[in-house]
């Protein structure tokens, strides 16, 4: 049997909390929550444009500027664990209906278009796990996905507010 990287790291941090009970193992559970929100999703593959972030436009930075907001008023339930279905439900209206405006009207380059999607996909997938929609997964998964997709959006996107947010639990 061939263990894989996260199981072996969720097995660990069980086998912790077993023998040392939840407080001892609070450090383990924060870094693997930095590692969900900074790792996979469609956004490692985004790139920059030769170097420079990638050209926005108003439709573009006000719909991310929605979701992001949107995000943050949830953030810290998420974090907490305290976010409830309809709350994680509302959220992800919120994250399709502003996707659903951005697809619509955004007129980027080709190019940028190509890497905007890799965020889109993210936010995407990660409303329709904050639906409860797959088996094994959970809402909080979902949670971070979007967060790494606004984090990466303001990383490789010339939107400056983006770039300021942190994105953080208030």
């Amino acid at each position: 049997m061939v263990i894989q990287p996260n199981t072996a790291r969720v097995a660990f941090a069980l086998s912790l909390v077993l023998a040392l009970g939840t407080s001892a193992v609070r450090a383990e559970g924060e870094d693997m929550h930095a590692h969900m929100h900074h790792g996979g999703g469609a956004v490692t593959q985004m790139t920059l444009n030769a170097g420079q972030k990638w050209g926005t436009d108003e439709s573009l930075r006000k719909g991310m500027a929605a979701i992001g907001a949107s995000f943050d008023e949830h953030h810290a339930r998420i974090h907490a664990g305290t976010e409830t279905d309809a709350q994680y439900e509302a959220l992800a209206g919120t994250i399709e209906s502003e996707v659903k405006n951005i697809v619509a009207q955004c007129k980027l380059p080709p190019a940028a278009d190509a890497n905007l999607h890799y965020a889109i996909a993210d936010l995407m997938e990660g409303a329709r796990l904050m639906r409860g929609q797959e088996a094994g997964k959970s809402r909080h998964d979902g949670a971070a996905l979007v967060h790494g997709a606004l984090n990466a959006y303001g990383k490789f996107f010339d939107d400056p507010a983006a770039a300021a947010a942190d994105h953080m639990p208030k």
